[in-house]
Formats: C-alpha cells, sequence, structure tokens
C-alpha cells in the first residue's frame, strides 16, 4: 500500500469553487494544503488517496471559495460607520467624516478601528482588503496579528491633516512606509494620491513616479460625483479621465474606485491604459453618487473588481452584499437579465480582484502553489434551499453570517464561526466604548 503524503490540513466540500481559467465546479471536492500553500485540488476520494492530514475542515453541505478581495475600503472607518447619513458626499465629507477624523484619528483610534474592520471583513469571508488611510505602520501591525492580507495604501493630499503639513511629507512618510513593507507576506503597500480634485497634476505624476520605482499599486478615487466632473473641467478644462491621460498618469497598476460618470470615449481610454476599477455599488447608492457603466466597462474588457468602500458611507464590509447589489441593480438598470451574471461577479469578487492588486497567483483562485486564503460556507440554511447552481447561490442568496472557516496563508483564522486570532468580545467592547466618546463629544 502505497503511502500518503502528509499535509497540514485538508479542507472537504460538497462544491469546491477554485476561479480557475476554466469556471469549474468540482463537486465532492477537496483541498490539500501544507506551508500556508495549496498543494492539490480535486474530488474527496482524490484528495484522501494521496494526503493525510491530522485536520480536516468542512464537510458535507459546504462550500468552498477564494477569499474574497475588497479592493476599496478606508478601513478605520468603521468606528465611524453611522455618524453621518443620507448626505451628499461633498457634505457629508467636509461638514462631517473629515472634522471627525481630526477630532479623533490616532494611533489608539486606528488600532482599535482597524481590529474591528479586519473581524467583520474575516467573518465575511474577506481574506484581502485594499486600503487607502493614515497611519499605514498601526494599520499593517494590527492586520497581520489579526491574520488577515492587505494592500495598504498610503494616503496622500494636496493640503495639510494630521498626518503631515506638506506634500514633500506625505511622500517622504509614503516612502518609508513602501521600504519598510515591501517583502511582507501579508501586508503589501501601494501608494494612493486621494483623488483629482485633492491632489493636483504634479503630485498625481509625482506619485506615480513613486509606484514605478517601487513596482506598487497606485489607488485612486475617480469619477465618482457629478460634482467631481465640473470641478475637473473647470480647473483643467478636461473630464478626469482625459486628464489624467494627458499627463501620463493611466497603467496597469492603477485601480480607480467608483468610476460612475464616464463618457464611452474614457472607458475606452481606461480599456487601452488596462486600468482596473473597484465598484462600489452601495457606497455609490447611499451617497446617490450615481451608478457605475460596469457593463459596458466589462465589453470594453475593463477588469472590474468589487469595493465595500468605507463602513461609514456604505455602512458595512461586505462582498458578498456588493455582489448581489450590483447583479441585480445592473441588470434593471440595462434592460438585459443578463448582465453581470453570476460566475462574472464571482470573478470580480475573487480572481480579477487579486490580479488587479498585483497578488495573482497568490490569492482570488484555489489553484496549485497558491497561498491557501480559503472561505467554507455552510449551504443548509433555509435561504440556501434547494441547490440547483452553486454560483447563483453565492450571489443572490448567501449572506455573511454563512460563513463559518476562513483561512489565511493555510492559517484557521475563524472556525465555526469563531475568530480564532484574538479575543472578539473585547474587540467589540472597544468599537462600544469610541462610539460613545465620539457621541458625546
Amino acid at each position: 500500500m502505497d503511502r500518503k503524503e502528509k499535509v497540514d490540513s485538508i479542507v472537504h466540500a460538497e462544491y469546491v469553487l477554485p476561479m480557475d481559467e476554466g469556471l469549474s465546479v468540482v463537486r465532492d471536492g477537496a483541498v490539500a494544503v501544507s506551508d500556508g500553500r495549496i498543494v492539490s485540488v480535486g474530488s474527496f476520494q482524490e484528495i484522501f488517496r494521496e494526503y493525510q492530514a491530522d485536520k480536516v475542515l468542512g464537510g458535507n453541505g459546504r462550500v468552498v471559495f477564494p477569499g474574497l478581495i475588497n479592493t476599496h475600503t478606508h478601513a478605520a472607518m468603521v468606528l465611524f460607520r453611522g455618524l453621518a447619513d443620507d448626505l451628499p458626499l461633498k457634505e457629508w465629507l467636509e461638514r462631517h467624516i473629515w472634522p471627525a477624523e481630526a477630532k479623533w484619528l490616532g494611533p489608539e483610534f486606528i488600532s482599535d478601528a482597524i481590529e474591528l474592520a479586519c473581524l467583520e471583513m474575516l467573518k465575511a469571508g474577506i481574506t484581502v482588503f485594499h486600503d487607502m488611510y493614515f497611519f499605514g505602520d498601526i494599520t499593517g501591525i494590527t492586520v497581520k496579528r489579526m491574520g488577515m492580507r492587505a494592500v495598504l495604501g498610503v494616503g496622500i493630499l494636496d493640503f495639510p491633516t494630521m498626518v503631515a503639513e506638506t506634500s514633500d511629507q506625505y511622500f517622504e512618510k509614503a516612502e518609508a512606509f513602501i521600504r519598510d513593507w515591501k517583502g511582507d507576506d501579508l501586508i503589501r503597500p501601494s501608494i494612493a494620491p486621494h483623488a483629482l480634485y485633492t491632489c493636483g497634476p504634479d503630485t498625481l505624476k509625482r506619485a506615480k513616479e513613486l509606484a514605478e520605482a517601487y513596482d506598487i499599486p497606485i489607488h485612486i478615487h475617480l469619477s465618482e460625483t457629478q460634482w467631481e466632473i465640473g470641478e475637473i473641467q473647470s480647473r483643467y478644462a478636461k473630464r478626469p479621465v482625459h486628464h489624467l491621460e494627458a499627463i501620463g498618469f493611466l497603467s496597469e497598476r492603477v485601480l480607480a474606485a467608483h468610476c460612475v460618470w464616464l463618457e464611452d470615449e474614457e472607458i475606452d481610454i481606461l480599456a487601452r491604459r488596462r486600468v482596473n476599477v473597484s465598484h462600489c455599488i452601495e457606497s455609490n447608492l447611499k451617497l446617490a453618487s450615481g451608478i457605475a457603466p460596469v457593463t459596458k466597462m466589462l465589453k470594453a474588457g475593463i477588469r472590474v473588481t468589487f469595493g465595500t468602500d468605507g463602513a461609514a458611507s456604505n455602512n458595512d464590509l461586505n462582498v458578498l452584499s456588493e455582489m448581489s447589489t450590483a447583479a441585480k441593480l445592473h441588470k434593471a438598470v440595462s434592460n438585459d437579465p443578463t448582465a453581470l451574471d453570476t460566475k462574472t461577479a464571482m470573478l470580480m469578487a475573487t480572481r480579477w480582484g487579486a490580479e488587479a492588486l498585483g497578488l495573482g497567483g497568490i490569492a482570488g483562485s484555489i489553484e496549485k502553489g497558491n497561498s491557501a486564503d480559503l472561505v467554507v460556507a455552510n449551504l443548509v440554511r433555509p435561504h440556501l434551499m434547494p441547490l440547483y447552481d452553486i454560483y447563483s447561490h453565492i450571489v443572490y442568496s448567501m449572506r455573511a453570517s454563512d460563513v463559518e472557516t476562513v483561512m489565511v496563508g493555510g492559517k484557521v483564522v475563524v472556525e465555526d464561526g469563531v475568530f480564532r486570532n484574538g479575543d472578539e468580545a473585547a474587540i467589540l467592547d472597544k468599537a462600544r466604548k469610541w462610539g460613545e466618546k465620539i457621541k458625546n463629544q
């Protein structure tokens, strides 16, 4: 009898969705994991014939899919959830969010907020997020402690904040952060010039040069509101995408969040420059920013992904709900029930998200050699019965509470719905105390 190869763990499920090029579905499947990586994917019989492990996860009535990717958020803003609602973006930012940030942001706030954000995302099956904010070192340390993966964008602005007084200071801090974190196993840096209305052409060009020098992504808000379009046209006599094209900013390393107000010619430019887009449908709906032309972008060949934006404008960090809302809404606005089908939505939430962040071959798919970033969800739920199509159920019916087990880099961080890398009750208690403090300011 042949000796079985020993692996660290085997994840078994009724359905395994590798999110590979062929969008295969493995019935009664399993994934062998060792040293943080995926060793093999196949049928339950194949995997158990070739491998043995002390730890076996999942089981019947389960589905395994790659960890979800949240390509645009401001994670620490989770402590401002519900602080200011039902307002236009400009008023929401200038009268409520920016003053609150100026008053409260600091090391303790960031650490406690990131704990809460990571807890929420991990329990919703998100294993990677792309952030745009401040205090990157504290964020990185906290994310690693929580056992999550993140691409952390260092915020760049043309006006003073609590973290920098001048453009030079922003860039000095950004470059120091990039040097310190580049090569980390869980944290990757990106450069994040906030938007065209907060960063002038010289700042944007400098951000691009820094990204190219260190081979990192660029994270920026783009064409989010009609006000932004008018503002950029008044400053530069060009629409936002044309302005970025004129200054040579656009490339495949750019991930542009929102992209709501695009004309056809701008879509063509983004496609030609291979710019990645983060679609934040729930935030855009809540702020009445508009509805991005996602079906047009997809037809043009743009890699569109999902972002939640910050919990202050969403008000949650849940890619499952983003998928469901987007897949249904774009059918209605295009008057086409075939628009944004379930397999495309899953690709946007997994494989394409990883590729957009430079994590292709690491996250986003369950393939040999990739990091074992896996989600096990329970299908034995009233709202998931009966089951005809697994993609349909995940996109249209699944809830964050259906997520049972989450693995990042082969390490189990959520098991049977319980966070294993820290004291969940203590994290929630700190969040409650911050809420009381901010409310009673």
